[in-house]
């Protein structure tokens, strides 16, 4: 990690003709899925691929690649008093497991009709949730896993059920006896707390600060509140198989804006394992 931030920062000065006391930091991957965490100079402005990006008041920022993100992306940052500088990004692909699964009742791939509104009603819900931009920086002291046990499912991962592709899977699953705690990857606020939605059963939302936001599903008990500060570590739920599991895990997933991006990288490896 040390190695690809001091590269960034290298192409950087060399693509943009920046002064080496410009003092930009970036820590993270530009790859599918990835985040890369920014410090900018105090004050500075910051667009990506021309969409502004909020900044604190102590210059950190955070952008994201989605799981089909390609080609190149350009970072500009622009300091009080001093030129645009330009970073064009080259995101790296990835690959991702694909599983075909064919010869299964059509009532378990595609969802009666009548609970389509229901669906719909729950997904506006939750793209609420995440739509929060609030100024916080909470994500700024890493992440820790929220849950231990086996990994059992992992970000990008896709079936083909009946020839049909279906959505990938957009977050890492933990596999773990029912009601094992689910506590806070970082600190934040509540957005989304309920105990029944269709697809993901009991399901919580936090905003970690500046559109980076976990969500946690199939939760046995919703253990967090709407609006709620969390610390780091904090209790929020417990492991279930409640909404479309097929056994109990904890699925975490996380976004940037509208990109979801891969939590695993974050936590690092696991400390403890439940067998």
């Amino acid at each position: 990690m040390r190695r690809l931030v001091a590269r960034l920062t290298a192409l950087w000065v060399f693509a943009a003709a920046a002064p080496s006391s410009f003092g930009l930091e970036l820590d993270g991957e530009a790859v599918q899925g990835g985040l890369i965490f920014g410090q900018a100079p105090t004050g500075s402005t910051v667009t990506y691929d021309g969409r502004e990006v909020m900044v604190s008041d102590k210059g950190q920022f955070v952008i994201g690649f989605g799981r089909d993100d390609s080609g190149t992306v350009v970072l500009e940052v622009t300091e009080p008093g001093t030129p645009t500088q330009r970073l064009e990004l080259a995101i790296a692909p990835r690959d991702y497991a694909i599983e075909r699964v064919d010869g299964l009742p059509p009532a378990t791939v595609t969802p009666p009709p009548e609970v389509l509104e229901r669906i719909r009603r729950e997904a506006t819900r939750v793209a609420q949730a995440r739509a929060q931009r609030d100024a916080r920086t909470d994500w700024a002291n890493g992440f820790t896993w929220p849950a231990t046990g086996r990994l059992s499912g992992f970000y990008g991962s896709q079936r083909v059920l009946n020839g049909e592709p279906r959505r990938p899977h957009y977050g890492v699953d933990v596999a773990a006896p029912e009601g094992t705690p689910v506590t806070a990857p970082a600190p934040g606020v509540v957005t989304l707390a309920e105990p029944d939605l269709y697809y993901s059963g009991g399901t919580v939302i936090i905003d970690h600060g500046q559109g980076l936001s976990s969500t946690f599903l199939h939760l046995s008990s919703v253990d967090a509140t709407v609006g709620q500060d969390v610390a780091q570590g904090d209790l929020i739920g417990r492991i279930g198989a409640t909404g479309r599991a097929t056994g109990p895990h904890l699925d975490w997933r996380m976004n940037w804006l509208d990109k979801r991006v891969d939590p695993q990288p974050l936590a690092g490896e696991m400390t403890q394992s439940v067998e």
